[in-house]
């Protein structure tokens, strides 16, 4: 009696556990055990994004990996998606007790990093920003201004009424150009092609109206910068570096030469070898 007893509550917290990992703004895995790793994707990824990475470090780490509503399998949430996200993450942080983790985030993942960390009284061991910057929209815009960016415009409605072949041909160009691994490319694209086509569109107009390049004066834990140089060269990312991050106090900056912008797939081993430099 006393086995079966055991074997009913063990089953409840295990039940327990996969309910706190879920969200309706996202999905957590859990993996390994020892200090704790939150793990953020880039936009239309899901974790295993990380699955190479975390193969490691779950060894030595308790590792969160996180995929985002709206992206591979988790259904989509409503608008403001982005702002959405932080909060749950925020809650998810503190219901588990991971105020003093290390985040890893790659692009989006990443930009979420620096947002947690500017927050008041933020305890984070430190953030590893892999290949993101602060703001994307003065990146990708002359002139920009968060403030003229809304929902509500052309090119998003093109986006919305485009036909499953004329997107699928849009991600198989912006896959090729993220990632120098061919082989990683299918998958860059697979993920696009999966994710819910209102949260590509209104979810990528929240991250284009974030700017955080004032913010991060705030931030006062140690930040790891691990930058790609293509396919614009080490010279121009660095001024581009450089001009984002000029208010941010306490940081370190590396470049990874001959990756683009999914470093994880490019260069995988120098990846790794910088991340675990970080956690020890």
């Amino acid at each position: 009696m006393k086995t079966i007893k055991n074997i009913i509550l063990f089953t409840l917290f295990i039940w327990s556990i996969t309910l706190n990992a879920q969200s309706e703004a996202f999905e957590v895995e859990v993996r390994g055990q020892g200090d704790p790793i939150v793990l953020f994707p880039g936009f239309t990824c899901t974790g295993a994004v990380w699955e190479d990475l975390v193969a490691n470090l779950s060894k030595t780490n308790e590792c969160h990996i996180f995929t985002f509503a709206g992206f591979g399998d988790v259904p989509p949430i409503d608008t403001p998606w982005l702002s959405k996200i932080k909060s749950s993450i925020s809650k998810y942080i503190s219901d588990h007790k991971l105020e003093e983790a290390t985040i890893i985030g790659h692009s989006l993942g990443g930009t979420l990093g620096l947002w947690l960390a500017a927050d008041e009284n933020a305890r984070y061991n430190k953030v590893i920003v892999v290949d993101a910057l602060p703001s994307t929209g003065a990146l990708m815009m002359p002139n920009f201004n968060s403030e003229t960016i809304v929902y509500d415009n052309p090119y998003n409605e093109r986006l919305l009424q485009m036909d499953a072949k004329s997107f699928e041909l849009m991600a198989t160009q912006m896959a090729s150009a993220m990632s120098l691994n061919k082989d990683r490319q299918a998958l860059i694209k697979d993920w696009m092609l999966k994710a819910d086509r209102k949260t590509y569109v209104y979810g990528y107009t929240d991250l284009l109206k974030l700017d955080l390049r004032e913010t991060i004066a705030k931030i006062t834990i140690p930040i790891t910068i691990l930058a790609a140089t293509q396919p614009y060269g080490e010279d121009v990312v660095k001024t581009t570096y450089e001009t984002q991050y000029k208010n941010l106090k306490n940081y370190t900056i590396e470049y990874a030469k001959d990756s683009a912008h999914f470093i994880m797939f490019d260069q995988p081993e120098w990846l790794l070898t910088r991340v675990k430099e970080e956690l020890q």
